[in-house]
């Protein structure tokens, strides 16, 4: 039978298999499902776009339902426009989320079927853009970005789920992922791991390359301990799934530090070419490009200065720039030589 039409398929005699059905019969046995869109944006220190509506208490990302022969990206954009007078495109899919019929919040009389809502990438926002934001008269209340471990206590349940799944794939570069009430069906090492579940570390302040002064007290050093392929090792908390760099090991070399809270963070390079120091069984060992772990982390401006002194620290050890990749658990015994 066609999938599409409900066409019967006959036997070799001309008669009838026993799954056929008219197309009126193969239209109603199909499920009826609501669909929607949202965009997931953030500035540029990693918070999340969500905003307050007039008729819920929680917080929303932007978007709604999609209308009637309508694709969904362009209701994603629609949505957007309307929600927050900012025009766009927004192409890239971050998940797919299915939705189940039996989740509360829905009056009865809505007789809600169930939903496919798709997320798509809204980027990050300069202030620039922020700035150009203008709300309707009515529906929207107000913006805010949120650090994405706080959206919990924001949205609805499921609508946080949804976001920090659709951010952690948007980290991981492995593609959109497949929801299922906002649970990934193909969890990532960032989902396993919770990673962004507990609020992360502010380290703004200013970037300097070379020595830390004397003056200065040193605190909480860092290491940038780079895999032959030129992605670098990422410590994750396996209680707390909060993200970190590891200590410096014995031969890594100084090449900047961070200035924040009139202290010094120094920063070293290194080579990773065997197992990774502290090997810690409460921490799991990633690999991620440089750019994932700036994401990952709460840095400020300074953070893009400190990347640029990553990537020419990378070079001079002689290590190629890496494509951005799911991020890769290390077993227990690290890197093969």
């Amino acid at each position: 039978m066609s999938q599409l039409t409900g066409e019967a398929v006959t036997d070799d005699d001309g008669g009838r298999p026993g799954t056929w059905m008219t197309p009126q019969e193969y239209g109603a046995s199909r499920a009826a499902l609501w669909t929607g869109a949202v965009v997931l944006v953030t500035d540029t220190d990693g918070r999340v776009l969500v905003q307050s509506v007039d008729y819920r208490p929680d917080r929303l990302l932007p978007g709604g339902a999609v209308d009637a022969g309508e694709a969904p990206a362009a209701a994603a954009a629609r949505e957007v426009r309307e929600e927050l007078g900012i025009d766009g495109s927004y192409p890239h899919g971050l998940a797919v989320d299915w939705i189940p019929a039996d989740i509360p919040g829905f009056a009865p009389e809505m007789r809600f079927p169930g939903e496919i809502l798709y997320v798509y990438d809204g980027g990050t926002w300069t202030a620039d853009r922020i700035d150009a934001i203008r709300l309707p008269a009515q529906e929207i209340t107000g913006i805010q970005f949120a650090e994405p471990a706080d959206l919990p206590a924001l949205m609805d349940p499921g609508d946080a789920r949804r976001a920090l799944s659709a951010l952690r794939a948007r980290i991981n570069g492995g593609g959109p992922a497949l929801l299922e009430d906002g649970r990934p069906t193909v969890p990532t090492a960032l989902d396993r791991l919770g990673v962004l579940r507990t609020r992360r570390t502010p380290l703004h302040g200013t970037w300097h390359p070379g020595p830390v002064p004397a003056a200065l007290p040193v605190r909480e050093p860092g290491a940038w301990l780079f895999a032959p392929d030129g992605r670098v090792l990422l410590l994750v908390s396996r209680a707390t799934g909060a993200a970190h760099l590891p200590p410096p090991t014995a031969g890594s070399v100084p090449f900047g530090y961070r200035c924040a809270d009139g202290a010094a963070h120094p920063r070293t390079a290194d080579r990773l070419t065997g197992p990774p120091p502290a090997a810690d069984p409460e921490y799991a060992r990633l690999l991620a490009t440089a750019e994932q772990v700036r994401e990952l982390a709460d840095w400020g401006p300074a953070g893009h200065a400190e990347l640029a002194a990553v990537h020419a620290a990378r070079t001079r050890l002689g290590l190629p720039a890496p494509l951005r990749t799911p991020l890769t658990e290390l077993p227990e015994e690290g890197l093969r030589r």
